[in-house]
């Protein structure tokens, strides 16, 4: 079989699979583990052995035509570009897949719409693998959207509670926001370079003995942009990923690991020719970036949810990768972006043990409790290989791939950098993350400290049933790319056809450093208010069936945290460390700088108010003159029926009237005119 035919077979078998648990979900429920897990694995193993044949080599390409489009120049295509990046990525989406489907077969065990969930997850990774294979933007643009669909539904799981149902929604608006002009976008880069193919477009841009340059450059990559901001979750868009997290966890471990919001990063790695085309466009990728990767770090801080702090570091983590691209550095990028699909994959399924542990996803009830580290032991290992790589501690995998975002910010910075790259946003990328660096690492300690370090009343032990097996192994798979994979640097630039991305001497001693800053002094703070915690009575509700399915415990944990706190993301708990460091901005910093409520101010209720008046302009102007034309229509029917009585002399005698008043008619008219 040949590579293209493989690489074709990728994303067709989970498709394929999540057809058949769609039509036999139901009428066979004991089809849905092995529909969800055999293709999905075997997919895997198709790419891994694509990867294998392709080895970092020349890519290898494959196309036919789909249909035309009116324009012989611009036919869509189904077109595949196999090249190191895409095949490497492929691999995680395909190792990330499997391992939350097998995850699932234990975490929604007795969940009654398993089958659903796991279409609705096989149909999102097809998806995913057709982004990354794709050759054509328009066949990209297929799997760009399907992925939101997808989403739609996986978050809102849980659709019986108001989070779920407003979260599924609020993602998938947001994303389409962005990808309006994201769409626009791709017509006006086809139309200007007179193809749909993205290695076309790439390598007339490159080729020295091409004269291609777009005609608007700025604006094509600033339209892009917007749909990149909303898929990868960057300010401004970002608002919709920490609200997802009402959906349940393995579906969080997808979204943020390997698939949606990876697809945005992945994007401008593929086009970077395009976006590094604009100056004026890289410089606002580094604004963007900077600003998200700060403002995720403060509220990361401030959450009380375990997987809302995880989902703003996932915001976090993927502003260094678009950082990378700033500065014209996709090698970088992309290792980062392998590197932190393994680890957060890790550590989101590490909560969802955590969660079922505990029986709650609050922090602050966490801090309370005894003895989860004994009741878990399996997550509080893998979980504390997460967060060491989360903050990017040496020898971990996370070391080495942010070192290798800020050495290329140090490069730009000081003119050494990737031809194209602007100085300034090499000083942006690096001022930003080497301070995200102190935060990040600030933030992980914190969940550590008060998820496994609480004192208080011992957990219920004896209550608590004991995760299925299938999730602990799947959480020691994981943390082996989590530890190690970092050590690929030396390999990858062949695979990426880039430069080093070993570690350099001054950012990773100064990086380091400030990271070991960060821990310290969340430790510090969360020495002093260890008091206070040990005075307080226990906070938060715990699920009532800990000896039931996960998912039960989880959507019990996400339908009770804001009633027994009155806050989904923040906790009124004093013995906080967060709320210690942030002081008056923890408030804006819990509920992501207030920006939801400036959206809601500036384009929710005046898009409700447009709604209202044309609801009343068709309801009272509109339909009355509808119902007024109606309503004279059947006055005249009526007075029209009434003269017809069927009377042949009352038809003689109205003839005769009518006669009568024509022929006086005629008289006056003609005695009129004689007179004039």
């Amino acid at each position: 079989m040949s590579t293209t035919t493989l690489a074709a077979l990728v994303p067709l078998l989970p498709f394929l699979g999540a057809v058949a648990s769609l039509l036999t979900g139901r009428r066979a429920p004991g089809f849905a583990r092995p529909l969800a897990v055999l293709p999905t694995l075997l997919a895997t193993v198709f790419a891994v052995m694509v990867a294998v044949r392709q080895g970092g080599g020349a890519p290898l390409k494959a196309a036919t035509e789909l249909t035309p489009t009116g324009n012989p120049a611009l036919p869509v295509e189904l077109a595949l570009h196999l090249d190191g990046f895409a095949v490497l990525v492929a691999v995680l989406v395909g190792v990330v897949a499997s391992a939350v489907q097998l995850y699932s077969t234990g975490y929604l065990r007795d969940d009654p719409r398993y089958a659903s969930y796991a279409a609705f997850v096989s149909l999102f990774t097809a998806a995913m693998l057709l982004v990354v294979y794709a050759d054509d933007l328009i066949v990209l643009l297929v799997g760009w959207e399907v992925m939101g669909i997808c989403s739609y539904f996986l978050v809102g799981h849980y659709w019986e509670t108001q989070a779920a149902r407003a979260a599924s929604l609020k993602a998938f608006l947001v994303t389409k926001l962005g990808d309006v002009p994201f769409l626009i976008g791709i017509l006006v880069l086809a139309s200007d370079a007179g193809t749909f193919r993205i290695s076309g477009i790439t390598s007339r841009l490159t080729s020295e003995l091409s004269a291609y340059e777009p005609a608007h450059p700025t604006l094509i990559a600033l339209l892009l942009l917007a749909g990149v901001a909303g898929k990868s979750a960057q300010f401004p868009l970002h608002t919709w990923l920490p609200d997802a997290m009402a959906g349940p966890t393995p579906v969080s471990a997808l979204i943020h690991a390997a698939t949606m919001v990876a697809a945005g990063v992945y994007f401008v790695a593929r086009l970077l020719p395009v976006f590094a085309a604009s100056t004026a466009a890289l410089v606002v990728l580094a604004l963007m970036a900077a600003v998200t990767m700060i403002g995720s770090a403060l509220s990361a801080l401030a959450q009380d949810d375990i997987k809302r702090v995880l989902a703003y570091s996932t915001i976090g983590q993927l502003s260094y990768m678009a950082a990378a691209l700033a500065v014209t550095d996709r090698g970088a990028a992309v290792f980062h972006l392998l590197v932190h699909g393994a680890f957060k994959a890790l550590l989101f399924l590490a909560a969802g043990v955590l969660i079922h542990a505990a029986g709650t996803n609050s922090l602050a009830a966490m801090a309370r409790m005894g003895g989860l580290t004994k009741i878990a032991p399996d997550a509080y290992w893998t979980m504390t290989v997460g967060l060491l790589a989360l903050a990017a501690l040496p020898p971990f995998s996370g070391f080495f791939s942010k070192e290798a975002v800020l050495g290329a910010a140090e490069h730009t910075a000081f003119g050494d950098g990737h031809a194209g790259a602007p100085v300034l946003a090499g000083w942006i990328v690096l001022a930003a993350g080497l301070l995200g660096a102190f935060l990040t690492a600030a933030y992980a300690t914190r969940l550590w400290l008060l998820a496994f370090r609480g004192e208080g009343p011992r957990a219920a032990a004896s209550a608590h049933g004991r995760e299925p097996a299938v999730m602990n192994v799947v959480l020691w798979l994981l943390a082996i790319p989590s530890l190690g994979l970092g050590l690929a640097y030396g390999v990858l630039p062949r695979w990426f056809d880039s430069g080093s991305l070993g570690p350099t001497f001054t950012t990773s001693v100064l990086a380091t450093g400030i990271a070991l800053a960060g821990i310290l002094v969340m430790y510090g703070a969360w020495r002093h208010t260890t008091a206070l915690a040990a005075a307080r009575s226990p906070m938060g509700a715990v699920a009532a069936h800990p000896q039931g399915d996960a998912a039960l415990s989880e959507a019990e944990a996400i339908a009770t945290h804001e009633p027994a706190y009155g806050d989904i993301a923040a906790a009124p708990d004093p013995a906080d460390p967060g709320r210690l460091l942030l002081g008056p901005l923890h408030g804006a910093a819990a509920h992501g700088f207030r920006l939801d409520t400036a959206y809601t101010v500036l384009f929710v209720r005046p898009t409700q108010a447009a709604a209202r008046l044309a609801r009343f302009l068709d309801r009272e102007v509109v339909d009355r003159y509808v119902r007024g034309a109606g309503l004279g229509t059947g006055l005249l029917g009526t007075l029209v029926r009434r003269t017809q009585t069927g009377n042949t002399q009352t038809y003689l005698s109205a003839l005769v009237v009518g006669s009568l008043v024509l022929a006086v008619a005629v008289v006056l008219v003609a005695a009129g005119t004689g007179g004039a």
